[in-house]
């Protein structure tokens, strides 16, 4: 062998010692760091994890599928409604400021504006029962303007939606 080739043969058997010593060390200090780290004390986090990893939704195939997604929409619906809003209570006012402000000040789907007389007068000589029904099942008018059922609320009571709207009738009389 030649000069050259002892010293690169040299050269190279220290670079890969060297490494090798570098891997140790990153390896310890990394097992150090790690030892050294607090471990989780909290038992909902492996529940939390899983829960934030699980898929959002399911695929439904077939008549089994539609039954499973019907019940699941039941399901969901029931908890709605299980959960009153406004602790149940009944005030017009509160539940109008909590729900109903949002379209209602500012006419938002051609809802009519709190207090606007000329826009409530049709609705108000449909009827308060009407207006009520409305206002709990949804409504889509013909001159486009739309009334999500409970004003996209469902946990609001029926009795919840008949105190705001005969608040908000009260209003523009």
């Amino acid at each position: 062998m030649s000069k050259s080739d002892q010293s690169f043969l040299r050269q190279f058997s220290l670079l890969i010692a060297g490494l090798g010593v570098l891997t140790l060390v990153l390896i310890f200090t990394a097992w150090t760091i790690y030892e050294h780290e607090p471990k989780e004390v909290d038992p909902n986090v492996a529940h939390q994890l899983a829960a934030s990893l699980a898929p959002n939704g399911a695929v439904y195939a077939g008549n089994t599928g539609r039954a499973a997604m019907e019940a699941a929409q039941e399901a969901a619906a029931k908890a709605a409604a299980a959960q009153v809003a406004f602790g149940g209570s009944t005030d017009g006012k509160t539940i109008f400021n909590g729900v109903c402000t949002g379209c209602h000040t500012a006419g938002v789907l051609g809802a009519p504006k709190l207090g606007d007389k000329a826009m409530w007068a049709p609705r108000i000589a449909e009827g308060l029962s009407t207006l009520i029904q409305h206002a709990i099942e949804g409504y889509h008018g013909p001159d486009g303007n739309t009334m999500p059922p409970k004003g996209n609320n469902p946990a609001l009571s029926d009795a919840q939606v008949k105190a705001a709207v005969t608040w908000m009738v009260d209003q523009a009389k």
